[in-house]
């Protein structure tokens, strides 16, 4: 479960810090129900709730996970330090700046970045 908050304006459904990998495709279904039945269109998800693969783009995890809420018209807040990750890895860097750099998926700290993103943004 998460909770609504006001962020810039707009209503943003943050997800629980603790509960079941987001990367389950049923637990993945369940969030896209929470963000429907909220009324939200941005999800900001602690990167602890998509499970150890995330990061790691070989392992399909990210694409599926990202693809499955961005067809689905959300945009994505992913919550967390993933400077460690992004060191080791030049495509992690890559889709992660580029990412920041577009308007659907963000890799932000915590959700006062990402209301400064918001507010950026428009």
């Amino acid at each position: 479960m998460g909770e609504i908050r006001n962020l810039a304006g707009q209503p943003v459904y943050v997800c629980a810090p603790d509960g079941p990998s987001l990367a389950d495709d049923r637990e993945l279904s369940g969030l896209i129900g929470d963000l429907y039945g909220a009324g939200a269109r941005i999800a900001a998800i602690p990167l602890a709730r998509l499970g150890p693969d995330f990061l790691r783009l070989g392992s399909g995890v990210a694409g599926h996970v990202l693809q499955k809420l961005v067809n689905y018209r959300f945009q994505v807040a992913i919550l967390g330090n993933v400077s460690a990750a992004v060191v080791k890895s030049e495509p992690l860097r890559d889709f992660v700046r580029e990412s920041n750099r577009g308007t659907t998926v963000w890799f932000v700290d915590d959700l006062a970045a990402l209301e400064a993103k918001l507010i950026a943004a428009g």
